[in-house]
Parts: C-alpha cells; sequence; structure tokens
C-alpha cells in the first residue's frame, strides 16, 4: 500500500512533534520561526495546533493563536479572534484536502474551545490554491498588506466570522 492510499488522521499536536513541524514549515515555507516559538504556541493554544498524520507519518500542520484587538469582519469595538498563524503540507501530500481538514478542524477549536468571533490569516496575493483553500471556508480579502513577507511580497489579509 502507497502512502496515497493510506488514511489522514488529524490530531492535536504533542510537544514531540515539534521537530516535524519545524521541518514541515522549513521545507515548506519560505517564512520560519524559531523552536520556542512553535512550544509557545503549542502550550498556550494548543487546542487549536493540530497534525495530520498518514500511515503513522506527520505531512502538515496548522497552528493558530488567539489575540484581542479590532474587528476585521464582525461588530463590536474590540473582539477574540482567532489567528492562523502557518499551515503547512509536504509537498507529496498536498491537493487532498489535508489543508482543508486541518483548518476546518483549527476553526472548529477557535469558536468552540476558545470562543473567538473572528479568525483572519496573512496570504502571499500569488498562492492561488491556498487563497482557493480559504474562500472555499468562508474567508474574504480584507486587503493587501504591502510588502508583508521577507521577500517584498504583499498579503492578503483575509478573514471571516467564526
Amino acid at each position: 500500500m502507497t502512502n496515497t492510499s493510506k488514511t489522514v488522521t488529524i490530531r492535536k499536536a504533542k510537544k514531540e512533534d515539534i521537530p516535524i513541524v519545524m521541518y514541515i514549515n522549513k521545507v515548506s515555507l519560505p517564512e520560519n520561526y524559531p523552536e520556542w516559538f512553535f512550544e509557545e504556541h503549542l502550550e498556550r493554544w494548543g487546542e487549536a495546533f493540530y497534525v495530520a498524520e498518514v500511515g503513522g507519518k506527520v505531512v502538515g500542520y496548522v497552528m493558530s493563536r488567539v489575540e484581542f484587538g479590532a474587528p476585521y469582519v464582525v461588530e463590536g469595538s474590540i473582539v477574540k479572534k482567532g489567528h492562523i498563524v502557518s499551515i503547512a503540507v509536504l509537498e507529496g501530500y498536498r491537493r487532498r484536502g489535508i489543508g482543508r481538514r486541518l483548518m476546518e478542524n483549527a476553526l472548529r477549536s477557535l469558536k468552540e474551545v476558545y470562543e473567538c468571533k473572528e479568525v483572519y490569516l496573512e496570504v502571499r496575493v500569488s498562492n492561488l490554491p491556498a487563497i482557493k483553500l480559504y474562500e472555499k471556508l468562508g474567508f474574504k480579502k480584507v486587503r493587501i498588506i504591502p510588502m508583508y513577507y521577507l521577500d517584498g511580497e504583499d498579503a492578503y489579509l483575509m478573514a471571516r466570522p467564526l
């Protein structure tokens, strides 16, 4: 049996997942974070930090946090909002619904566990597959953040109510 036919399991991340999560981040995204950053997100907002496994191998993750601030898409002056900080799936496992399932779990936790009223994320304006996924999940483009990424590329700030 090949990896393509194995079941995908989505589960909450554990401390021992941090090295593989960091590896997936490093090989999948140009923006990388130090180990303490992943550990802090796991410790503080672990109910919304998920990994995807195929055949016992971690192949993707989504890392979130909770913030307070001015809303992007809901009413109010200050709201509790979720922030999708980072999501990545190893190249050989993309376009199989893994990213969508990771996002759905994170969104559910941000709403039900952390009682967030909205959620937002940043995405490269050139990352069309990710933008399409986020739009299917109900995210709307709120604005462009000029030169958001280290290489100078702009980002869309996308948000949706929870």
